[in-house]
């Protein structure tokens, strides 16, 4: 493939997202997939203006509920096969999981649940991230070259957030959740792309909407490429996009030599 540059992006509702100029923005751009998060909507309320164009392959998995959740994952090359799910049903009513497959790559677009709203959310994303663990553990086993791109509403580690002393005991930096961090990036073998070309502290890819946390970078990085060991000497470069704001997320933007 050559130069290859893929995007995920929260895009916390597509026709918002449109409306602030990220439809235009991608089809100007060089980005070759790009992974949507929380697209907020049905295909059968999809037109022109919440799609690319015809050159991109276009692929979906709604949320069941109407308005909630769901992700996507467009493609500028035309995929082998797609998968959505991944059989268990917080994941697949919600939408939260799919993937392409580029010959012997797996590009994947996941939606991680939050668990800030309440602890009844918490103990929802505590099982998501139980089931998924072996899932994951059995896919890498796979002979396959996987990029897991996406929303996983867990900062890592302490430079990965700016008040992290204040949230050790908030959703998104518990110590369990970091832990399950640790794990995939550790024994099951992958890794955070991201880290491996970008290592300054104060890159973040969310910032809260209440008061002035985007001008004040006071932000998470809970946006994630995380991939195969094999793909670590093919990561050539990473960029957070902030020269326009299409959400409350930024676009994560890699490029592999692949």
């Amino acid at each position: 493939m050559g130069d290859f540059i893929i995007a995920s992006v929260n895009v916390n509702g597509l026709r918002s997202a449109a409306r602030k100029g990220f439809i235009d923005w991608l089809q100007s751009s060089s980005i070759d997939v790009c992974c949507l998060q929380e697209i907020r909507i049905q295909e059968s309320q999809l037109d022109d203006s919440l799609l690319p164009g015809p050159e991109w392959t276009c692929l979906w998995f709604p949320a069941k509920r109407p308005g909630y959740s769901g992700t996507a994952l467009w493609s500028r090359i035309k995929p082998d096969r797609c998968v959505t799910g991944l059989e268990f049903s917080l994941c697949d009513e919600e939408g939260r999981w799919i993937e392409a497959h580029f010959g012997s790559l797996a590009v994947v677009s996941l939606y991680l649940p939050s668990g800030s709203a309440s602890e009844q959310a918490q103990e929802r994303k505590n099982h998501f991230l139980e089931a998924l663990t072996p899932i994951l553990a059995q896919r890498h086993q796979q002979p396959l070259q996987w990029i897991l791109c996406g929303d996983f509403n867990i900062a890592h580690k302490e430079i990965d957030l700016r008040n992290w002393r204040g949230n050790q005991k908030n959703s998104g930096f518990l110590p369990h959740e970091r832990a399950w961090m640790d794990h995939l990036l550790g024994p099951l073998g992958m890794v955070d792309a991201f880290r491996v070309v970008d290592p300054r502290p104060d890159q973040y890819t969310w910032w809260s909407q209440r008061g002035q946390a985007y001008n004040n970078n006071v932000g998470w990085r809970i946006d994630y490429q995380v991939v195969s060991e094999s793909l670590r000497p093919k990561i050539r470069s990473a960029e957070i996009f902030k020269d326009q704001k299409f959400s409350d997320h930024a676009p994560l933007i890699m490029e592999y030599d692949l």
